[in-house]
């Protein structure tokens, strides 16, 4: 079901991880009516003012409030920035899938029980690893960030553990 609301584009000043984040308020009544009962991040489509956009992770913030991170190239696109109102039209993603990278799947198989290790994980935490992986600019960036999620998945520690005993190492 299609929902359109109007909202503010707002950005956090400090807010731990999220410190700097530009986002959208979406009110507990509008992502119950996306996703009864949901309480976890979800995917969803739509429209932000005429630009299309698809398996956009709405983040909970406590209360049943979710948000919409609004990356910067949203934000170019669109045209907006902070304080400036957006139209949005949008519904639950049903049909967003993350895909494992081939590098990484090659890479998890050649290392006994690391695979298994990988696919026990909640698919947030697999989707986190596809992000990061995904995001990186350079092929020795993805390469280390590869290795890295194989031995995260040696030590059987998540996400947020690997970034931060990779980040303790340094």
């Amino acid at each position: 079901m299609m929902i359109e609301l109007q909202t503010i584009i707002h950005q956090f000043d400090e807010k731990g991880e999220k410190t700097g984040w530009t986002y959208l308020d979406i009110p507990q009544a509008i992502a119950t009516e996306l996703k009864p009962d949901c309480k976890v991040s979800f995917r969803i489509k739509g429209k932000i003012d005429n630009t299309l956009v698809k398996g956009i992770a709405l983040a909970p913030m406590g209360g049943g409030d979710f948000i919409l991170p609004l990356k910067k190239a949203i934000q170019k696109q669109i045209g907006k920035g902070k304080g400036a109102i957006v139209n949005l039209l949008i519904e639950e993603d049903k049909d967003f899938k993350l895909e494992m990278p081939e590098d990484l799947n090659v890479c998890l198989s050649d290392l006994e029980g690391s695979m298994e290790q990988f696919n026990a994980m909640p698919k947030s935490h697999q989707n986190y690893y596809f992000n990061w992986i995904n995001a990186a600019k350079t092929e020795l960036t993805r390469v280390k960030r590869i290795a890295q999620t194989v031995d995260a998945m040696e030590k059987k520690i998540d996400f947020g553990e690997m970034i931060r005993y990779n980040k303790a190492k340094k």
